[in-house]
């Protein structure tokens, strides 16, 4: 039987495509069809659709995703490359939890190395070696599963050096290295170390210059650095209140122990303000204008420290400070003095002293 005679045509919808998807064609515009020349019929989109602002935010998403991601990339990529620790440093290590959901410890070293070229490299006396240079910060930080304490040690409190006698705490890492100085914090406060970090004084500049500077409050601050720009070091002069400071201010900060304008200042100040850089960083890097600085930021990262963690490890230790916030200075205070023979004058600290501070980093 032939078929009836209808007073209309149907046709066949065509596939719905990616493309078409990510435009926002409906199924019911990539059916409709239009006669085109010759014959046959051409696919007809609807008029006077342009640009909407759900189509407008779909591409910003995608756009900030594949920003991301290429920041993630650059990151362990430079991870990867740079930052090796030496076998026996990460031997000397305890292996832990993850820090997402579980809590690790984190012992943060800073060397007095000096870089070979740039700010600080022409100071008398710079040490450009990582070997037989000190450990001037030494600071342990309880990190994981929402929480974030830090315990500052000053570098000159006297402790015993495993195979060494007592010394300065700060000589365990130009005696033995990172190991050493690992062991040498483990003996003197009991807590086992599950990760260490080592920042690289001789990029520091740059890494704070990639993030855009870092903003902290500071009292009054008239400091010469190193015998001040006179004598080939530095000088550095802040009125009271928060301050945009770039990498090298910030570096400056952190090495203040005498202030003329604050004769209080000393070592035990020095650890704070190295803490208070350390949250200044870590809000910079939440900050909308260091969003389009990432991909440098990342690079840039891995390059100041040397760890044993990975890329990944480091992600996590990122996000889990994210989780436990900001944490107030905690620094350990000394009771009395030592004059120690090969080292000269030292900080006591008592064990009781000791042990407080300690039970407090590690379970509030």
């Amino acid at each position: 039987m032939p078929p009836p005679n209808r007073p209309y045509t149907t046709y066949r919808s065509q596939p719905r495509g990616l493309i078409s998807r990510l435009r926002g064609e409906s199924d019911a515009e990539l059916g409709q069809r239009e006669e085109r020349p010759g014959g046959g019929r051409w696919p007809r989109r609807s008029r006077g659709r342009g640009w909407t602002w759900r189509r407008a935010l779909k591409y910003l998403v995608l756009l900030v995703i594949a920003w991301l991601a290429l920041s993630f990339v650059i990151f362990l990529l430079s991870a990867y490359t740079h930052g090796n620790l030496p076998a026996s440093a990460a031997n000397a290590l305890t292996p832990g939890p993850n820090m997402i959901t579980s809590t690790d410890t984190v012992l943060i070293l800073g060397t007095d190395q000096r870089p070979r070229t740039g700010p600080g490299s022409k100071e008398p006396g710079s040490n450009y070696n990582a070997a037989g240079s000190r450990s001037d910060t030494i600071m342990l930080w309880r990190i994981g599963g929402g929480v974030s304490r830090r315990l500052s040690i000053p570098r000159d409190t006297v402790a015993q050096i495993p195979g060494h006698g007592v010394g300065k705490i700060n000589a365990g890492y130009a005696i033995g290295g990172p190991a050493l100085a690992i062991k040498t914090v483990e003996a003197f406060t009991g807590v086992k170390i599950n990760h260490v970090i080592i920042v690289n004084l001789a990029n520091f500049v740059p890494f704070i210059n990639a993030l855009g500077g870092v903003d902290v409050k500071t009292g009054k601050v008239c400091a010469n650095i190193s015998g001040g720009t006179s004598d080939g070091g530095f000088t550095l002069d802040l009125s009271p209140g928060v301050h945009h400071l770039d990498g090298l201010q910030a570096l400056l900060y952190a090495r203040i122990r005498e202030n003329p304008c604050n004769p209080a200042d000393s070592d035990l100040t020095r650890v704070q303000h190295q803490q208070e850089i350390l949250n200044a960083i870590r809000s910079r890097l939440l900050s909308a204008s260091t969003f389009f600085r990432l991909p440098l930021a990342s690079w840039d990262a891995p390059r100041v420290l040397q760890t044993d963690m990975g890329g990944l490890t480091l992600m996590s230790l990122f996000f889990a400070s994210e989780m436990g916030g900001n944490t107030p200075v905690k620094v350990l205070k000394p009771t009395g003095a030592e004059y120690l023979p090969a080292y000269g004058d030292g900080l006591v600290a008592s064990p009781s002293d000791v042990r407080a501070a300690v039970n407090q980093l590690m379970n509030g």
